[in-house]
């Protein structure tokens, strides 16, 4: 590629990354994110972040990690459930995290029956938050800022289905959306990566040390995925990480 084509190039992607800064519904198909972040600054029930995973979601175990901060006036107020990352197929809720009745929650194909964390309410200090599961086991854990909750078992021999959507910001009643403002994100999340498998406990703690070491994301990576961004979402500068 010659010096005058590459320099066109870069010159494009950042008019791209500024217009994703300024003009948020304006933006699909990107790709990368390696040192950003989203931000929904408010309630909303159309705003929101479609992530393109790099495989199907054909899950028997996972680890999924992420960084968030949350404006608590609106997301830890009264009995508020505040959705934390959403995978949604067909007919079912298949993969949810979310903050609720002062837990973090965890559920599998089920709007009911999940693994719960009584743990501090997020705040609007960075936490650095992974679940783990595996289906031999049903094992499950909760992992904030490198330390691990105890143990719970969940969903022994189920499986997670492909055929879905990932979604931040939002959770889908169905699959095309159907969203609650009442449920809605509000504040910044990064770095949502995960494995098809559960990584050691030093690697998590690698994660919350932003000292990764460990195996590249084969599932949701953030430095490389596709995201599409749809309504009242920014993209957080580097120079904010």
């Amino acid at each position: 590629m010659s010096v005058e084509k590459s320099f066109t190039t870069s010159k494009m992607k950042s008019v791209l990354v500024l217009l994703c800064v300024l003009l948020p519904l304006t933006c699909s198909g990107q790709s990368g994110l390696t040192d950003k972040g989203l931000f929904f600054p408010k309630p909303s029930a159309n705003s929101f972040v479609k992530l393109t995973p790099l495989k199907p979601l054909n899950l028997e175990a996972f680890t999924l990690c992420m960084r968030l901060f949350v404006n608590p006036a609106v997301v830890n107020q009264g009995s508020r459930e505040t959705i934390l990352f959403a995978y949604r197929t067909q007919d079912h809720d298949e993969l949810n995290v979310w903050q609720e009745k002062g837990s973090i929650s965890l559920y599998l194909r089920s709007s009911s029956e999940g693994a719960f964390y009584a743990v501090p309410l997020l705040s609007i200090f960075r936490t650095n938050l992974c679940v783990t599961w595996e289906s031999s086991t049903g094992l499950t854990a909760l992992w904030l800022d490198g330390r691990r909750s105890t143990l719970q078992v969940y969903r022994q021999n189920h499986k997670v289905q492909s055929g879905g959507a990932v979604i931040l910001g939002q959770d889908p009643d169905d699959f095309t959306g159907k969203f609650d403002e009442n449920q809605s994100f509000v504040g910044e999340i990064s770095d949502v990566n995960m494995w098809d498998f559960v990584l050691t406990g030093d690697q998590i703690r690698n994660f919350s040390d932003r000292v990764w070491l460990g195996p590249a994301p084969n599932v949701l990576n953030w430095n490389t995925m596709q995201y599409e961004m749809i309504g009242n979402v920014l993209v957080v500068p580097e120079r904010y990480k």
